[in-house]
């Protein structure tokens, strides 16, 4: 009982997060930076609304609440991918060539994991989300973890002075880095409680730190918009007090 009160303040906690983060997002006077993140976010805010519902309707246990969660964590490892293909174009928006092949490796990396998810799914066709979707969930949180690592290192090599896409870049990893270290060691543990356990709370937690990092950039930029403001009227006042002191 202590458990599902926990899991429902965590998911209350992450919804608030999320729907502060949307808000900062497209109020943002550099709102077109951050589309990808507002789309992901609102992605994550969507899928949290939808559990909560079919969790208070039907309960944790119910194969209602059972589907809801991983159609909408489907839809959710989706929008990750996509969300780190959007901030590789943003990396590498002054290298069109690379832009050009680093776009058909995404591609490629994509099908990949579609025909490597299928091989379980024709191993066992007759449980279609037990299966295909499970077992494609997990290739491509990794895949994109790895991904994101990779962007890291590849803004480090370029000398990026787009800091606060390296910012997104770590928030996106906290996201990442938590589900899939506990995938694994459910794994390892052949579905143990205390994994299961773990698996649940992290998750959350990972999700909350991505948010919390990727407010402070939010607000970071709206500091420096302030102060490129404030700046141009202290100068002639500046300047006034020099002529006066001079005459």
């Amino acid at each position: 009982m202590s458990g599902n009160i926990t899991s429902f303040g965590l998911q209350c906690i992450s919804i608030l997060l999320e729907v502060g983060l949307v808000i900062a997002a497209v109020c943002c006077r550099h709102r077109r930076r951050y589309v990808s993140v507002a789309f992901y976010v609102a992605l994550l805010l969507a899928s949290e609304l939808v559990r909560v519902c079919t969790w208070r309707t039907y309960g944790s246990s119910s194969p209602q609440y059972f589907y809801a969660y991983w159609t909408t964590d489907f839809l959710l490892v989706v929008g990750a991918f996509i969300l780190v293909c959007f901030f590789f174009q943003r990396a590498l928006a002054h290298e069109e060539k690379m832009w050009g092949f680093v776009r058909l490796l995404l591609f490629f990396v994509f099908i990949l994991v579609i025909g490597i998810s299928c091989l379980s799914f024709s191993r066992n066709y007759n449980h279609l989300v037990t299966t295909f979707v499970i077992e494609f969930n997990q290739n491509l949180y990794f895949t994109c973890l790895v991904l994101n690592t990779l962007l890291y290192i590849l803004l480090q090599q370029i000398n990026s002075a787009d800091d606060e896409l390296g910012l997104l870049v770590c928030g996106v990893g906290i996201q990442f880095a938590g589900p899939t270290a506990t995938w694994a060691l459910l794994t390892l543990t052949t579905g143990q409680d205390f994994a299961r356990s773990l698996m649940t709370y992290m998750m959350p937690f990972c999700t909350m730190g991505m948010l919390l990092v990727w407010g402070y950039t939010i607000g970071r930029v709206k500091d420096k918009q302030t102060e490129t403001e404030i700046a141009p009227h202290g100068a002639p006042v500046l300047a006034e007090a020099t002529v006066d002191v001079q005459g």
